[in-house]
């Protein structure tokens, strides 16, 4: 298996939960990777090297308040990513 971080999984899920209920300027994938990358870089990792390890971590975060925690870094990460696009400009999700 490797060396896995397992907090990457738990954010990316986290991630289409947030899009259902909070609409993003661009749904693009530059501005998803950035949103998921501002994420990761405030959320410690989780390291695992085996299948049970990663079952344990994931396990710790249906704790309430870590969802919550990460949905705030989402809603953060979305408004830095929203007010400072990283990709051309007719890639914009038009309204």
């Amino acid at each position: 298996m490797g060396l896995y971080n397992a907090v990457e999984t738990i954010v990316s899920n986290m991630y289409e939960e947030f899009q259902k209920s909070y609409e993003l300027k661009c749904e693009c994938e530059q501005c998803k990777e950035d949103i998921l990358a501002l994420v990761l870089n405030r959320i410690p990792p989780k390291y695992t090297s085996s299948d049970k390890g990663q079952l344990f971590i994931k396990s710790l975060y249906l704790n309430p308040q870590l969802q919550s925690d990460v949905m705030s870094e989402l809603m953060r990460a979305a408004l830095i990513v929203e007010h400072n696009q990283n990709h051309a400009s007719d890639k914009v999700k038009q309204h």
